[in-house]
C-alpha cells in the first residue's frame, strides 16, 4: 500500500530518484495526453473533478493508457489523500484498514481520501464486497483500474454504484507528444538530449500505444547515449534489445508486407506467412487490421474447402479485441497457420463477384410469382405464392421449382472445386441442382 498527500509545497520527496514515467505523470487534467472522449469540456469525469464531488469510478483499458495517471491527477486536483492498493497483494484486511483510516482522517482532520485499487479484477467477491460500505457511505472516493471487462470481473453491486469509463490505446501522435514533453520538461530530461526522427519512430512503434513503456524506453536510451546530445535509433535498439523494423504504416512497406502476407497464406507457405505476421507485429501494425485481413482470406482463399477456417479467423479477431497484444499474437499465428495449411478454393469469392456483376449489368428480373410474399391482404388475388412448394414437404428437403428470376435462370455462380471438404459440397450441390431443374414447367 502506498499513500500520498498532495500539498501546496508539492511534497513528493526524492523526485529525481523516481523513474521517468513516474516523474512525468501529469499534474492536471489538461496535461493528460489522449483520452479526449473522457476529458473534454462537460464530460462526466471533468465535471466530477471540477465540482469536487464524491466519486466511484472504474477505469477500464489496456496497460499504459493512463489509469493510474488519471487517479493521481484526480487526487491532486481535488486535494484528496491518495492511497493505492494493488489487488495482486492486498486482501480484505488491507481494504478495511484503509477504510478505517479514511474515516479517522475525515473525522479528526476533515481530510478526504481517494482509494485507488490497481488490477481490481483480481479481487475476489469477498474482497470487492468489502469496498461496498465505503462507496455507499462515501467514506472514500474510489477508483478501480482494470484491464479486463468489468461486466465479467466486478460484482454487480459495486459496478452498479460506479461510473464506468473506457480508456483507449494512445494514438501514435499521443505517444510522440508524451516523448517530446519528457525530452524538454524539467521533470524529465530537461533538454539534455534530442531524439532523431528514426529513433522517435522506433520508440513509438515499440510503445504500442503505451505511454509508460515509451518513457521507460526513452530513459534507457538516454542512459545508453550518455553525454551525446542526440539519441539515435542505435541507442534505442541497444537499450531495448529490439531491432528497428523499417516499416512505414502509411507507405510502401505497409502495402508490400501485407501483400506478401496474404499471398503466402494463399500459397500455403505457413513459414513465410508467419514471418510477415511477426514483421507487422514487431513494427507496431494495428493487430485489428491484421485480424481483418485474416478473416477476409479465410473465405476468399479457403472458403468451403474448409469452412472451419472462417471460424478460426473470427475467433482470432475476437481474441485480439478481448486480450490484445502481446498475447493475441498467438491467436493470430494459429489462424495464419490454419489458413495456410487448409485446402484452397476461391469459389466463394468468384461466386459472389459473378452474381454482383450480373446485378450491376441489369440482370435482375422480377421475383417469380410463387416466391412473392402472400401474407398481406390482396396478395393471393395477384397470384403471389400460388404454386409454391414448401421444401420440407419433399424428400431430402428439396422441391423441384425455380428460385432465380428469369434473367439469370440457369446461371451457376458457385462452382465447387474438388479440394478438401468442397468435393463433398460439390457432390451435394450436383444432386440438389438436378432436383431443382426437374420441374417440367420450369417453375
Amino acid at each position: 500500500m502506498s499513500e500520498t498527500l498532495f500539498d501546496d509545497a508539492g511534497a513528493e520527496a526524492q523526485r529525481g530518484q523516481e523513474p521517468l514515467a513516474v516523474r512525468m505523470r501529469p499534474r492536471t487534467l489538461d496535461e493528460v495526453v489522449g483520452q479526449r472522449h473522457l476529458l473534454g469540456a462537460g464530460s462526466p469525469l471533468r465535471r466530477l473533478v471540477e465540482d469536487d464531488a464524491p466519486m466511484s469510478l472504474f477505469l477500464w483499458g489496456p496497460p499504459g493508457t493512463g489509469k493510474t495517471t488519471l487517479a493521481t491527477v484526480v487526487s491532486r486536483v481535488t486535494r484528496r489523500r491518495f492511497v493505492e492498493l494493488s489487488a495482486v497483494t492486498a486482501g480484505v484486511k488491507d481494504v478495511r484498514a484503509v477504510i478505517d483510516e479514511a474515516r479517522r482522517q475525515m473525522g479528526m482532520r476533515g481530510t478526504r481520501t481517494l482509494l485507488f485499487v490497481d488490477e481490481v479484477h483480481r479481487f475476489n467477491k469477498t474482497q470487492q464486497d468489502a469496498l461496498l460500505p465505503a462507496v455507499e457511505n462515501r467514506w472514500v472516493s474510489f477508483i478501480g483500474a482494470t484491464t479486463e471487462n468489468p461486466f465479467f470481473s466486478v460484482v454487480s453491486p459495486l459496478l452498479s454504484r460506479s461510473l464506468l469509463l473506457t480508456l483507449e490505446p494512445l494514438a501514435d501522435d499521443d505517444v510522440r507528444a508524451v516523448v517530446a514533453r519528457a525530452l524538454t520538461d524539467e521533470r524529465g530530461l530537461s533538454g539534455r538530449h534530442t531524439l532523431s526522427d528514426e529513433a522517435a519512430g522506433h520508440l513509438v512503434r515499440l510503445a504500442g500505444g503505451d505511454a509508460r513503456r515509451s518513457l521507460t524506453y526513452l530513459e534507457a536510451a538516454a542512459l545508453v547515449a550518455g553525454t551525446r546530445p542526440e539519441i539515435t535509433v542505435d541507442d534505442v535498439e541497444r537499450a531495448v534489445d529490439r531491432h528497428a523494423v523499417r516499416y512505414d504504416r502509411s507507405g510502401d512497406q505497409h502495402y508490400d508486407v501485407i501483400s506478401a502476407f496474404i499471398k503466402s497464406m494463399r500459397g500455403s507457405d505457413p513459414d513465410a506467412a508467419l514471418h510477415y505476421l511477426a514483421r507487422m507485429i514487431e513494427a507496431g501494425e494495428d493487430p485489428r487490421f491484421i485480424a481483418r485481413r485474416i478473416v477476409v482470406h479465410a473465405s476468399e482463399d479457403v472458403g468451403m474447402a474448409d469452412p472451419s477456417a472462417l471460424q478460426v479467423a473470427v475467433a482470432a479477431a475476437q481474441a485480439v479485441e478481448l486480450i490484445g497484444l502481446p498475447e493475441a499474437r498467438i491467436n493470430l499465428a494459429q489462424a495464419v497457420i490454419h489458413i495456410a495449411l487448409a485446402p484452397k478454393s476461391n469459389a466463394v469469392v468468384t461466386a459472389i463477384d459473378e452474381a454482383a456483376a450480373d446485378v450491376r449489368a441489369g440482370r435482375v428480373g422480377a421475383v417469380p410469382a410463387h416466391l412473392r410474399d402472400a401474407h398481406y391482404r390482396g396478395a393471393r388475388e395477384l397470384g403471389h405464392g400460388q404454386g409454391y412448394k414448401y421444401a420440407h414437404d419433399y424428400p431430402g428437403g428439396v422441391a423441384a421449382q425455380r428460385y432465380a428470376p428469369d434473367s439469370v435462370a440457369g446461371r451457376e455462380y458457385y462452382r465447387p472445386t474438388t479440394h478438401g471438404a468442397e468435393r463433398r459440397f460439390g457432390e451435394v450441390l450436383d444432386r440438389i441442382r438436378s432436383v431443382l431443374r426437374s420441374e417440367p414447367d420450369g417453375r
